[in-house]
């Protein structure tokens, strides 16, 4: 611990000109007694450790002492600290290794690029839970990190319905998809990749021996494919719709996007009025009726009978409030 603790004080001096023993303090979570007996240790080690002395003194680092990595152009460092999704590291157990390797970097560059991770966090931020819903992190998410990352096996024991399955799984990816987490794995001995929610395992146990991963397989594209394929395999229904100009550019906001995708590709010309009929892939009628509540006058339902009747009634009785 205490061995990690210095490591971590002498990159931070190799990141900044100079640190008062209260910021070191704060950055290691320790007392200021503790970071002058660390920085004596350090001293003692052959460290060039210097104090300051006086209300603007601090500790730094002597004799141009820094690690031999540079050569990063600021774009580079800029994407570098890109990669890092805070809340992301943190729920998959990985934040103090990425703040290790953020601080190394940090201090290996030039100071002419050192504060590229402040401007690159200043304009990009992922946001990946959804609106309106509380984020949960799996309990068994760092287990399942610590296989994806070291290419292991696991024995998964995950609920689907009312029961509880066992599987080997080769862990390939992990996807966060408004606020949820999945896993994108290959059945062990099968050549099928499957997506699974990692909010229904378990139990997850790591194979002792490292798989051999096919180097053709791009989690971007894949995870693409699959969300598509699900979103196609819940619209079982159809129903025939009249749109307003304004109804038809609100229509991706209130329906499945892949639904309204595929039914603004295959539609018509629009009438006399600019009123646009189309035929729209539903999950059901009574979840397309709750849908195209939120398009209120831009949409008339057309077909199927019943859901037109259904939408007529919701319409009266909306009107009889504001009367």
């Amino acid at each position: 611990m205490r061995a990690a603790r210095l490591i971590k004080m002498v990159l931070l001096l190799q990141a900044r000109a100079s640190m008062t023993a209260a910021e070191l303090a704060r950055e290691l979570e320790v007392s200021e007694r503790t970071i002058t007996r660390d920085a004596q240790a350090l001293s003692e080690a052959g460290v060039p450790v210097y104090a300051d002395r006086g209300r603007t003194g601090g500790y730094r680092l002597v004799g141009g002492y820094r690690t031999r990595l540079t050569g990063l152009a600021r774009s580079e460092a800029e994407a570098l600290f890109l990669s890092g999704v805070p809340g992301a590291l943190r729920e998959m157990g990985l934040e103090d290794t990425a703040s290790a390797a953020r601080l190394k970097v940090s201090a290996a560059l030039l100071p002419s690029v050192r504060d590229a991770s402040r401007t690159a966090a200043q304009r990009f931020h992922l946001d990946a839970p959804a609106w309106f819903s509380e984020p949960r992190t799996p309990e068994l998410l760092p287990s399942v990190a610590d296989a994806v990352w070291d290419d292991r096996p696991v024995l998964a024991r995950y609920r689907r319905g009312g029961s509880e399955v066992e599987r080997t799984l080769e862990p390939y990816g992990l996807v966060l998809k408004a606020g949820v987490w999945y896993l994108c794995a290959r059945v062990a001995d099968a050549e099928a990749f499957r997506v699974y929610r990692i909010d229904r395992f378990t139990a997850v146990g790591l194979g002792a021996e490292r798989f051999r991963r096919d180097d053709g397989f791009d989690l971007p594209a894949f995870w693409e494919e699959r969300a598509e394929e699900f979103a196609r395999s819940v619209l079982r229904s159809e129903v025939v719709v009249r749109l307003s100009p304004e109804g038809v550019r609100q229509l991706p906001y209130a329906l499945d996007p892949v639904s309204a995708k595929e039914a603004l590709g295959t539609s018509g010309a629009p009438d006399g009025q600019g009123r646009l009929t189309l035929r729209l892939p539903v999950e059901s009628e009574e979840v397309a009726r709750i849908q195209l509540r939120g398009l209120g006058p831009e949409v008339e339902v057309l077909a199927p009978a019943a859901l037109r009747e259904r939408c007529a009634e919701d319409a009266a009785r909306s009107a009889a409030h504001y009367r």
